[in-house]
């Protein structure tokens, strides 16, 4: 049988185009990317992990449960891929093994977006969905949040009682993507922002070609390394697993986009300030509860210059994928959280 959702980046024509520009040179990478996509493409899949059985609900969102009879620990993945990067694989699993670690770990799944979510912006999704769900705990859990969910994590922590906060690759000061990744970004959210309002959705097409634009050789460079590969070992297997994950993901609100390209990234409302949640503008110095991040300092897709500044801060590996499910996460990044999270005040 066959479980991948599909067979090659997405979207495929914009790769294509992308390798005939920046591989222009190169006759040989060019042909061995093409060669490492064709064996992606044919490559068999694992059957998928089982999904963590749903508890709670909040309109399209749901609260998945991990088991355990520890302290509740809440995790908030972004909303542009899938959170199955944090129970990935029955080897790659931060939430499976935090568990076995005596914590009682929680994942949101933010679900697909309908027409109904088309004004629904990023504040929003701190208002309507987190902090509610947040609400249902009978005591306050440790909120980790990954990514622009650590940015969610980071307002909702501030907004709500909590015993503790980490935020792993978030970003908070987007000036820290610097002036020519941001005009970059610009750039790209003018070109789809009337297909954005038209649809009420920011596709993850859309989305997907940003991210490649931050490191295009690095996008190309994998796919021919992937060539180079065993099919039978565990290192194509991993190379499968994390592209099929980073090629899923639904659609964007039209107004999460919106806001995130225009008030977050545009004009760093969070960095500034400025950012408005719940009624009034958030700051992490509004969160009392400890709180600690992890940043990777190569990490394209947050650089470490985003990052929130909180007092602790730890470095949790070299990628912003890398560091949760790279072969050294466990030693810089799980072994440190819940040892972090182990040493957290018992609840009152």
């Amino acid at each position: 049988m066959d479980f991948a959702s599909q067979h090659g980046p997405r979207p495929l024509p914009l790769f294509l185009a992308m390798l005939r520009s920046e591989a222009a040179e190169s006759p040989d990478l060019v042909q061995r990317a093409m060669e490492g996509l064709r064996r992606f493409q044919v490559a068999k899949r694992e059957r998928p992990m089982r999904p963590l059985p749903v508890r709670r609900r909040r309109g399209r969102v749901r609260l998945r449960d991990a088991g355990g009879d520890g302290r509740p620990v809440l995790f908030v993945p972004s909303l542009i891929n899938p959170p199955s990067i944090l129970d990935l694989s029955r080897d790659r699993s931060l939430i499976r093994w935090l568990r076995n670690q005596g914590f009682h770990p929680w994942l949101i799944d933010w679900g697909t977006p309908g027409a109904k979510d088309r004004d629904i912006d990023v504040a929003g999704h701190v208002e309507r969905f987190l902090l509610p769900l947040i609400a249902t705990f009978p005591e306050p859990p440790v909120l980790v949040g990954y990514c622009l969910g650590g940015t969610l994590a980071m307002a909702a922590a501030a907004r709500s009682r909590v015993a503790g906060l980490a935020a792993i690759a978030a970003p908070w000061h987007f000036t820290g993507y610097g002036e020519e990744a941001r005009a970059a970004m610009a750039a790209q959210w003018a070109g789809i922002k009337p297909t954005s309002e038209a649809l009420g959705m920011v596709p993850m097409e859309a989305l997907q070609a940003g991210f490649w634009q931050l490191d295009p050789t690095r996008t190309i460079a994998k796919y021919a390394a992937f060539a180079d590969l065993d099919p039978r070992s565990e290192a194509a297997r991993r190379f499968i697993r994390l592209e099929d994950w980073a090629n899923q993901g639904a659609p964007l609100p039209h107004a999460f986009g919106r806001e995130l390209f225009e008030a977050l990234i545009a004009e760093d409302r969070p960095g500034t300030g400025q950012w408005r949640v719940a009624g009034s503008a958030v700051t992490p110095a509004q969160c009392d509860a400890p709180s600690v991040e992890f940043v990777a300092a190569a990490d394209r897709i947050v650089p470490a210059a985003t990052a929130i500044g909180l007092s602790d801060r730890r470095a949790g590996g070299s990628g912003h994928v890398g560091m949760v499910v790279g072969g050294r996460a466990r030693d810089q990044l799980w072994q440190p959280l819940a040892d972090w999270i182990a040493a957290l005040p018992a609840p009152r």
